[in-house]
């Protein structure tokens, strides 16, 4: 529904890449093989690859060429892994190949036998890498921004909505199941990164000034939950980490929708020449608030409940990294609801008033499209139940491949060194867009329309 209209050019192909697009996601989620999960992993870049550097942005080229390396990076040694484990269960069996790829003979045999320390160590690394990128996890985000600013709407919606999951979802599958006691051993270090992210995401959030880019470094916070809730192997962390990858799909998915709403009729997307859209559009402003609050984290709303049970579970494991995060939260409610009052409460901006013939409030199209996700964030918000009892028994499978929460001591020095390095980043970022300072292409939300384009 969000392509209708907006995409004019090669729609056929268009909708060709996205049903290849989707044979890729499902395959990655049902694979129970583990080459097959890599092939599939691999069949998800094709399309949207073509997606974004067809129907994209005028900078298209290079923030395809950015996702595709930073991509085949993380899977081609995520295929050296997957091989390196392979043969290290077929030397074990006397040769034969017989399981060597099958994902659940690997997973009894590491919770029996077990592959040795060095392996895991290595193995672990290369498979983290993979997943870290397609999280994204921090330092491995930079491809995200570019990606989801020149992504059509509809390739931005599916990125954050599906794409970013398979890196949480390959964490919880094999990283646990097959590697335990790397995962023990990496967790500190995982745990600071997700903290940096969380942090480093929320700070950079609030000082962009394109639409589409906050709400993209919003996932890298927001994705930080995620990892840590994995990452604390505890039973109420790990399903509120699941719990936040559902939510943050259907939430974030529907603010990509909100800014290509406004930017097919303004083809702008800089929060400094919005202003007053609740006068000129007020159905576009109420849809707006209510996801924005949902994002802000809500109670009564989807948005809240994943992140709370994952700072519940992480308090039970390390108050300190609990309370860390959990002062991030006033941080995202701070940049959402100052974007929010920049964009649509005040005086109608001048460039908005210029367009005011032709800014058309929300159509009955684009109501129907937000509609599902609206009432998924009511429902999963004050039922949340639904979508825990699903995944109760993976959890708790998951957690007895990985041997359960165990306390675990996060050097205070490396979480001031992350912390360090959050602020060093963010003033190079608050430098390089200061006022008077030209914004390069990147950094601007004012874009050349391109044909074909969704925004």
């Amino acid at each position: 529904l969000a392509s209708f209209g907006p995409i004019q050019v090669r729609v056929k192909e268009y909708m060709i890449s996205f049903l290849i697009l989707e044979v890729g996601m499902t395959g990655v989620f049902l694979a129970l093989d583990t080459f097959l999960f890599y092939i599939f992993w691999e069949v998800v870049l094709v399309p949207m690859y073509l997606i974004i550097g067809i129907w994209g942005g005028s900078n298209r080229i290079y923030a395809t060429i950015k996702f595709v390396l930073y991509t085949l990076v993380g899977s081609l040694l995520m295929l050296v892994a997957i091989l390196a484990t392979a043969f290290a269960y077929q030397g074990a069996h006397a040769g034969a190949w017989t399981g060597a790829f099958d994902y659940e003979a690997l997973r009894a045999y590491a919770g029996t036998t077990g592959f040795t320390d060095g392996l895991q160590l290595l193995a672990f690394a290369a498979f983290f890498l993979a997943f870290a990128i397609k999280v994204p996890m921090f330092p491995f985000h930079t491809w995200l921004p570019d990606a989801h600013v020149e992504a059509p709407t509809a390739g931005s919606v599916i990125l954050a909505g599906v794409l970013l999951k398979l890196g949480g979802y390959g964490f919880i599958r094999f990283s646990l199941s097959l590697y335990p006691e790397a995962s023990h051993t990496y967790a500190p270090l995982i745990i600071v990164l997700s903290l940096i992210a969380i942090i480093y995401g929320a700070i950079v959030a609030m000082v962009q000034p394109d639409l589409k880019k906050l709400v993209a470094y919003s996932s890298v916070s927001h994705m930080g939950f995620v990892t840590l809730g994995i990452f604390v192997f505890q039973t109420q962390a790990l399903d509120g980490a699941i719990l936040q990858m559902v939510n943050h799909g259907l939430i974030t998915g529907a603010l990509f929708l909100l800014v290509g709403v406004i930017y097919e009729r303004t083809h702008d997307r800089t929060i400094a020449r919005m202003g007053g859209l609740a006068a000129l559009t007020p159905v576009y402003a109420a849809v707006l608030g209510f996801f924005v609050f949902a994002s802000a984290g809500l109670p009564a709303l989807s948005g809240f409940v994943g992140e709370f049970l994952a700072l519940l579970g992480t308090f039970a494991v390390n108050p300190l990294v609990a309370a860390i995060a959990t002062f991030v939260m006033i941080l995202a409610a701070a940049y959402l609801l100052w974007m929010f009052q920049r964009v649509v409460l005040g005086e109608p901006s001048e460039f908005l008033l210029g367009l005011k013939h032709h800014l058309t409030d929300m159509t009955p199209t684009e109501i129907l499209t937000l509609a599902p996700l609206a009432a998924l964030v009511v429902v999963f918000g004050l039922v949340p139940g639904i979508l825990l009892d699903l995944f109760k028994s993976p959890v708790t499978e998951a957690l007895k491949d990985v041997g359960g929460a165990t306390a675990i001591t996060v050097d205070p020095v490396l979480v001031a060194i992350g912390l360090g390095l959050v602020v060093a980043v963010v003033a190079a970022r608050l430098f390089t867009l200061r006022p008077g300072r030209p914004a390069d292409d990147e950094s601007s939300g004012a874009l050349t329309p391109v044909e074909g384009a969704a925004g």
